[in-house]
């Protein structure tokens, strides 16, 4: 799989033997994979995990492209400290691969409490440094703009959640080394347009979660934005809204040279038992999409 076909695969948890779910999944037809943590990569030396997991990628003809921990490295506490670090370490594992254009991705953090604005010298002071490092090892930082419930005037999370906010980062640090982790999703759920967006940002995308979501706007009509009931819900590609035909055309006109990872683990109609079944439907339906854009 070489960079310019636009692999389709999954994100695997780093902590539940990333290996062997590569080799299972390769089976189905996943052509990548995205390894993830969540806040911490734990104590021990990670090494051993990444390179188990190369070698089944290179076993199974697929290929890993990012490696990720979701948290908030703003936090100025321990568990902040412990996602910073945990960024830095796979910052040091992708620059081992010796893969030109490796991805390392996580949130911007924020300062809890605060907002977006009020935010951004901390996440300078943090990834400045970082970014020249990335620049250095020639390896991409990318910001997934989950909201997680944050706004722009206050949260705990990320404040790389919508384009005004990715406007302030990259005017702060315009290395190129930094740029986005992106999803049709969380546009829906902003009510946000994801084909336009993602045709302006595209130069500044590095990598894409096949994730989608869809408007219930009976609901919405009726019961406003404030109403006791979510009236949208996040699915897996092929169960909501968006168009992924024009997702890959617009990817494809752009010269887009990442990958479409889906993130699982958060369609309700396709948990537990049914997780996997929902993913290779997701994974059939974007290897649909992409076919219809030759």
């Amino acid at each position: 799989m070489n960079n310019s076909s636009c692999a389709i695969g999954t994100l695997i948890k780093g902590d539940a033997n990333p290996a062997q779910a590569i080799r299972n999944l390769a089976r189905e037809g996943f052509e990548c994979f995205s390894i993830q943590f969540w806040e911490t990569i734990g104590p021990a030396d990670i090494t051993p995990v990444i390179e188990q997991a190369v070698e089944a990628a290179d076993a199974t003809g697929t290929w890993i492209r990012s490696l990720s921990v979701y948290g908030n490295p703003l936090r100025g506490d321990d568990r902040g400290d412990e996602t910073l670090r945990s960024f830095k370490v796979l910052m040091e594992q992708a620059a081992a691969m010796a893969d030109p254009g490796f991805i390392v991705s996580g949130f911007a953090g924020r300062v809890p409490g605060k907002s977006v604005p009020e935010s951004i010298e901390a996440w300078k002071r943090v990834f400045a440094p970082l970014a020249e490092q990335a620049e250095a090892d020639d390896i991409f930082l990318a910001f997934e703009n989950c909201r997680l419930g944050d706004t722009w005037k206050t949260g705990r999370w990320n404040i790389a959640i919508n384009p005004d906010a990715w406007d302030l980062m990259f005017e702060a640090v315009p290395s190129l080394s930094l740029g986005l982790e992106w999803e049709p999703c969380h546009q829906v759920e902003a009510l946000a347009d994801p084909i336009d967006q993602l045709r302006e940002w595209l130069p500044r995308i590095y990598h894409i979660h096949g994730k989608d979501a869809r408007i219930d706007h009976e609901l919405l009509h009726r019961k406003g934005l404030y109403g006791a009931k979510k009236w949208y819900t996040s699915c897996l590609p092929g169960f909501g809204d968006s168009d992924w035909a024009s997702v890959f055309r617009i990817l494809r006109e752009g010269a887009y040279r990442g990958t479409v990872d889906i993130e699982g683990w958060n369609d309700a109609d396709w948990s537990g038992e049914k997780e996997i079944e929902g993913q290779i439907r997701a994974l059939h339906h974007l290897k649909q999409s992409r076919n219809r854009n030759p």
